[in-house]
Formats: C-alpha cells, structure tokens, sequence
C-alpha cells in the first residue's frame, strides 16, 4: 500500500506516515507516572500502552513513525529502541524519535499537540506524504488504518477525524462531532453540557499533507497550539472538507487510575473483549530474555495473566502480574496489577491495588483494608478503593494498608503510626507527585 519511490534531491515519497504523540506527563495516573512517560506504562502484564498504536502502523501497513516525546522519555525512548519488534528498523522509513531539540536561538519545548508536529514540519518535508495520520500514544485499541485511509480518499476529505459512538449520557465528557447523513462534519462540540450527537473524537487524524503544512504555518504563532481546539477549528471555518470516520471496535482511554485498572481486568475475563491473543492482529513488544515462570506445588492461580519469569508460591487470583514478579508463600492477592520485578512478601495480603515496576512489598503486610475514604491531598486521582504504589517503593513487615491512598518511596515503619496507613491518606517521599 504504502510504496517507497524517490523525488527530487534524494526526497523520499510515502503515501501516509504517522506521527504519534508520546509526550504526556499522564497527570492522572499519579504516581504511575511520577518518572515514566504515560505511553511507557505497562499494560497487561507484559506490554506498555505505546505498543498498541506502533502494532496497529505496522499491521496497517504504515511504515513511517515519528515518535514525538518530551516528558519523562528515558524507559519509552529504551522500550521503542530502533523498532524492531514492530518491524520498523527500516533504512526508509521506520521509526524515528523526534524530542523537543536545541535550535541555534534557543530550546523550545512542545506546547501543545500541533506545536509538537509544527516543530517536526522538516521530519515530515522529508517524506513528503501525500496524508499525515496522527495519533496518541496512550490509548488501547486496534485498529486498522488502512480502512480510515480508504475512508479518506472516497470522501475527498481535507481531514478525517476518528469517532467513537458514545452513550448520550457519557457525551458531555467528550468533544463530539455533529455531521450530516454523509459524515461530513457540521459542528464541533468540546464537552457540551447538552450534547446534540454522541460521535465522540478519538484523537485520531487523517490530514491531506498540503492542508496540514500550511495550517500548522498559519497557526504557529498560536500558544500552546492544539489539534482539537485550533487546527481542526480552523480548517473547517476555512472551508475544508472535514469527516467522520466511525469506529465500533474496543478503545480505551486509560488516562485514570480507574480505567487503567478496569481495562487490565477486563483482559481476564472468561471471553475478553479485547483479546491480546488473536493471530490476525498481533501487538509486539520489547521481550527481554529472561526464564519461565514457576509456580510452586502448593500455589493457588485463578483467572490471571501471568508474566515470564515470575515465581508464585502464595495464592493469585483475578489478577494482571507482569515478568519477574515474586509472591511469597502464604501471600494472597486478588483483584490486583502487579508490575515488572516487584517482589510481595510472605503471608501479605493486597486487595484491589496496583503496584508499580521494582517495588518491594515486606511480609505480614495487608494491602485495601477498612472502609473507603476520600484521599485528602489527591481527591481526584485516588478512588474507587484503589491502593496505588508508585516505582521502587518499599513497604516495610507488618503494616496495614486503606483505600484510596497512594505511596512513593523507601518508607519505613516509622512513617506508619501504629503500623497503619489510613484510608485516604498518602505517604510521598520521592519527588513530585501532581
């Protein structure tokens, strides 16, 4: 589909290329992402969120990816490498990681979303694509882009805009799109309080090269500008030919505490519905080289994804447990995301956590216990009874644990009174967590 041909002084021509996003602190996430990017975070034991667009390229038969980063990119950077196990180390193409970089005046970070690709207009002169396809890199889905391009094309479109039917009740969170019965896009709606349509934006363009040249050149002296609230806005009040591309298959926005662990929940259930395991839409990742599980004789495994290299002596249930992982005999964890080389001690118990990469957890500990409470210092970020502990962290023997809180750091015994970390409270002793 997309075929290599030269133009010009050594020009490469490529019918699409991609650019995707991968520069978000992840807010929301809390500690998940007080260090690491939000595309870097794992996701389902063995991948991160950023696997999911990069699989969707190649498997759509894009072959040209900029990976634009800012915030935190040391893990993503290492993860993405030179694209091999998503077939992207190309001589032509491939993957290219595009950070803010030095200019002979100044630095300059990106400042919103099409300030991040205005920054890299030369990247894509380059390549000289016929259509630019944008993308985020934290939201988990698969979809083929090959059929928006055809979408595109039949439409004559300017710009496609991936939808999402929503529930009308859930509309007023969104931007939606209001089109006509041939989807072309009338109006533009970002959180009504009263939406007209629950076509949803995903985030996902599809822009005719000329047409996104000269916007991002028209548009970039705007602050901080953006895709949804300055560039779409300003082509279609320039009489662009604007679309919506329906989609109906899974996508998840895991940008919240409580989606990211509702989404690796539902990979467990008896008939997932989003399956990691279908041969005709593979998702590739970074494999390191590391053993096969164990699983001792008298441990106790149900419903759970589980990672390489992990050793299970304890009792697992109803739970998401990445590589490298160690759960302790007379351990019990349910209903819990246990990240990479994290180590539960003897006779814990964790209930409804998420526990991030190279975390030690001591023995006799109990993790979501007592009645809920809202977090006093992070209201927003730690809810829904969720025990949240951030990278490297140590929780010292014999210390009980609430909901709704959140620790970060080397903690000992002496920063829980009486052994006990109420319901809503936090404990951060590692940097900056907002």
């Amino acid at each position: 589909m997309f075929n290599v041909a030269t133009s010009g002084d050594s020009v490469i021509k490529k019918e699409m290329i991609a650019m995707l996003l991968a520069g978000g602190q992840g807010s929301r996430l809390g500690d998940l992402t007080s260090s690491i990017a939000k595309p870097a975070v794992a996701f389902g034991g063995k991948y991160r969120s950023i696997d999911f667009p990069l699989s969707n390229c190649i498997n759509s038969g894009v072959d040209t990816v900029g990976v634009l980063t800012q915030y935190q990119p040391l893990r993503l950077n290492t993860h993405i490498g030179i694209g091999i196990p998503w077939d992207l180390d190309r001589n032509i193409g491939g993957v290219s990681i595009l950070p803010p970089y030095e200019k002979s005046t100044n630095a300059e970070w990106y400042t919103g979303t099409a300030n991040a690709i205005y920054q890299n207009l030369k990247y894509m002169e380059y390549y000289n694509p016929e259509y630019v396809l944008i993308l985020g890199g934290d939201h988990i889905y698969k979809m083929d882009y090959e059929v928006m391009l055809d979408f595109h094309k039949s439409n004559k479109a300017d710009i496609t805009i991936a939808t999402l039917p929503v529930p009308m009740e859930e509309a007023s969170r969104f931007g939606v799109v209001i089109t006509d019965e041939n989807k072309r896009i009338l109006e533009f709606e970002e959180k009504p309080p009263k939406p007209r349509s629950n076509l949803a934006s995903m985030g996902i363009y599809i822009f005719t090269w000329k047409v996104l040249r000269q916007a991002l050149i028209d548009l970039s002296e705007q602050p901080g500008c953006d895709f949804g609230k300055h560039i779409i806005p300003y082509c279609h009040g320039n009489g662009n030919r604007v679309f919506a591309y329906e989609y109906n298959g899974y996508w998840k926005d895991v940008g919240t505490l409580q989606s990211y662990w509702e989404s690796n929940m539902e990979l467990i259930d008896i008939v997932p519905e989003f399956n990691l395991y279908e041969e005709f839409w593979k998702i590739y990742t970074k494999s390191d080289v590391i053993p096969p599980q164990y699983i001792a004789e008298d441990a106790v495994i149900e419903r759970c994804i589980i990672g390489e290299g992990t050793e299970i002596y304890g009792k697992v249930y109803n739970s998401v447990i990445g590589a490298g992982v160690t759960i302790g005999k007379g351990a019990v964890v349910r209903d819990s995301i246990i990240m990479k080389n994290t180590e539960i001690g003897e006779n814990t118990t964790v209930n409804k956590a998420i526990i991030a990469e190279n975390c030690v957890i001591g023995f006799e500990c109990e993790l979501g216990v007592g009645e809920e409470a809202p977090n006093v210092k992070f209201p927003k970020i730690y809810t829904d009874g969720l025990v949240t502990i951030g990278e490297d962290s140590v929780v010292p023997n014999n210390v009980k644990i609430g909901k709704n809180t959140a620790i970060s750091g080397g903690t000992t015994l002496d920063d829980y009174p009486s052994g006990i970390l109420k319901s809503g409270e936090s404990i951060i002793k590692a940097g900056d967590l907002k």
